[in-house]
């Protein structure tokens, strides 16, 4: 069994900032992550992200996808290359992908915040029943 993997990193400019999207297709399954660059990113400095960050790069969301055929013409590749790069920057099922990531996120923060709200409320409570205790001893 052969497994297919291939990631693509688009850059474009999404009104505020300059934004990347990392698209990365293993197995059939669809992994994204946006990187926000914030100024115009050079060639240089996106080559340099690439080779120093693409490791540590934090994949959201997995969305199956089917395998694009190989075209073995190099015509053909570079018709389907110039297309690929014409289409819209962004595929729906990345930012589908992202938005379900960024409500992840979202939930996981909740949840952390009302332990973290109740932990205190309970050391707050255990605080004051300790003063009590010290109150009725005559300290």
């Amino acid at each position: 069994m052969q497994i297919s993997v291939s990631s693509t990193l688009t850059v474009f400019h999404d009104g505020q900032f300059w934004v990347g999207v990392v698209e990365h297709v293993e197995g059939g399954e669809l992994s994204v992550a946006r990187i926000v660059f914030g100024a115009e990113p050079s060639n240089e400095e996106v080559l340099q992200f690439v080779v120093r960050k693409w490791e540590s790069l934090s994949l959201h969301g997995s969305a199956e996808v089917e395998a694009p055929k190989e075209a073995k013409n190099p015509k053909r590749r570079m018709r389907e290359a110039s297309r690929e790069l014409s289409r819209r920057p962004v595929s729906t099922k990345s930012q589908q992908a992202l938005s379900e990531a960024r409500e992840a996120q979202k939930a996981d923060e909740k949840a952390r915040r009302a332990r973290a709200r109740r932990e205190a409320q309970e050391a707050q409570f255990s605080q004051k029943q300790e003063k009590k205790k010290q109150k009725r001893k005559g300290h």
